[in-house]
């Protein structure tokens, strides 16, 4: 009997996971339906240069649909809610979809609206964010126009895609105004929640060293509370203001819309609790979920997608068949960040092991926690790869879900 796989999401993690299942599996033992409200696959990781003029919307935008392998069903359509004592995914069309393995990779939503005056006076004038591809665009045109002043960048709060991104617009506006040669007249502050430049200490302190050598203010433990845009001021909870000229916030960041719409389904934020290592949820054992959906104590990044869609795939087909689940996630992630004039860097890290110095992803390898310009070139392979060899569910030699350790050094780690 043919069973029904149903995948809500059509992005990085919905597209590994169908295509890497249609790969491994026959179409007459397992359908795969991959549903999604539009049309528009963004390679999100470009929405970082789009503001510095380093790339075009239309050069990260592919159609969903093209990036599925044949036998894959596309359904366009907004899901209203999932019924998950019936195993039904509710469109808003009023049809619906029954299953037998639930897959959530829905992502994250942005939600600005929940912090006071953020979509106030000011917004996509001189209060932006480039975490969506209209918004990237608008910051895209202000930047041209500045001519001076201070520039903020915020994150509101965690979780949020991509950590490093808000980091590297800072250290990629050093680059960008220094190359217009208006540099001193440009203040760049960057302004967290956190109690370091990020969340992992061994990085917070090496990307801590590198803000203070271009220059960019780090203020820290800030909760914003409100954004002035006619006044031009962060306001936090304890009463401290950062003053701009321009604003770039990462605002907060909440699970698809209808995960707050099925019962039983996700967590207070709309996020899916899974088992942090199957990816399992946890209250029902026919739904997985990964990437920004899912609630796992890892970031929500690209790079973790894949590596969870490797492990999810396999406990699907695991499940399917009535076997235990065996294959487990250890909270791999790797991420390059962009450091201006041609460099970045790159960490490697997992749930236990913090970001080590050496090389990814073997002794002959890219440098870990030093600034090059290999990673930076690496960054920028990482697209077509991405096209072609990721999302289609391909193997990449070397790279595997599993955080490696060789050619890594633990000597200088606490």
């Amino acid at each position: 009997m043919t069973k029904r796989v149903v995948i809500v999401g059509g992005g990085t993690g919905g597209t590994i996971v169908a295509n890497r299942l249609r790969r491994a599996e026959p179409p007459d033992e397992l359908e795969i339906v991959v549903v999604d409200q539009d049309d528009h696959h963004v390679y999100q990781p470009g929405l970082l240069f789009v503001p510095f003029g380093l790339a075009k919307l239309d050069e990260i935008t592919r159609p969903r649909g093209h990036q599925l392998h044949r036998g894959i069903t596309y359904r366009l359509g907004k899901v209203d809610r999932v019924d998950v004592e019936a195993e039904q995914v509710l469109l808003e069309d009023g049809s619906s979809l029954g299953y037998d393995v639930l897959v959530i990779a829905s992502g994250a939503v942005l939600a600005p609206e929940e912090t006071e005056g953020l979509t106030g006076p000011g917004w996509g004038e001189k209060v932006f964010t480039f975490y969506e591809p209209g918004g990237a665009t608008a910051l895209h045109e202000a930047l041209e126009r500045f001519r001076g002043g201070s520039i903020v960048v915020n994150v509101i709060d965690m979780p949020i895609k991509c950590p490093v991104a808000p980091l590297e617009f800072c250290f990629l506006a050093d680059s960008y105004f220094h190359d217009r040669g208006m540099r001193p007249d440009v203040k760049l502050t960057y302004v967290t929640p956190l109690d370091g430049a990020f969340t992992k200490p061994v990085a917070s302190s090496r990307l801590a060293d590198l803000l203070a050598a271009k220059g960019v203010e780090l203020v820290t433990e800030f909760n914003t509370a409100e954004v002035d845009g006619h006044g031009g001021r962060l306001i936090g909870y304890d009463g401290r203001e950062v003053p701009f000229d321009l604003a770039v916030v990462v605002p907060l960041h909440n699970g698809a819309p209808f995960v707050g719409r099925s019962p039983g389904l996700g967590d207070e934020l709309g996020f899916i609790d899974v088992d942090e290592h199957t990816l399992q949820s946890r209250a029902h054992p026919n739904v997985f979920a990964l990437g920004d959906a899912a609630g796992v104590p890892v970031s929500k990044a690209g790079s973790v997608t894949h590596f969870q869609g490797e492990t999810l795939v396999e406990n699907v087909r695991q499940f399917l068949r009535g076997a235990p689940l065996d294959a487990l996630y250890d909270g791999h992630a790797n991420c390059f960040i962009e450091t201006g004039f041609g460099k970045a860097l790159l960490i490697d890290f997992n749930y236990d092991t913090e970001p080590l110095p050496g090389h990814y992803p073997s002794r002959v390898g890219l440098p870990l926690l030093k600034e090059s310009r290999l990673n930076h070139l690496g960054k920028l392979m990482f697209q077509p790869l991405y096209w072609h060899g990721l999302l289609p569910g391909r193997d990449v030699p070397g790279i595997g879900a599993d955080m490696p350790t060789h050619g890594k050094s633990t000597a200088t780690v606490p």
